[in-house]
């Protein structure tokens, strides 16, 4: 097994896992983590694809400039989902608190 091949399976390892923890979990921030992890194996195969050096070939630099540009969006996402669960999480619990209202 090449490097190109183990890094191909690694990615798409790392691609199901992430998409299947996130169908799993519940929890706001876990999921956040779990779309990073697999956005990480979705890089990984790009870059493993981007190698073309048993043609004698350098690699392609458009993926690795892809991978670069999708991990500067990926923080930028990354930053305003946590965000936005932290606000669904205050409201959430602002919602669940008791007003003291009409309760003895």
């Amino acid at each position: 097994m090449s490097t190109v091949e183990l890094f191909l399976a690694a990615g798409a390892v790392i691609f199901a896992v992430g998409i299947a923890v996130h169908l799993l979990v519940r929890d706001l921030i876990r999921r956040i983590v779990t779309l990073n992890v697999a956005s990480g194996g979705v890089m990984l195969v790009f870059l493993a694809l981007a190698d073309r050096r048993p043609d004698g070939v350098a690699p392609d630099p458009v993926p690795q400039a892809l991978v670069l540009t999708g991990i500067v969006v990926m923080a930028a996402i990354t930053g305003l989902a946590l965000a936005l669960a932290r606000r669904i999480e205050r409201t959430d619990a602002e919602d669940e608190a008791p007003t003291g209202e009409g309760s003895s």
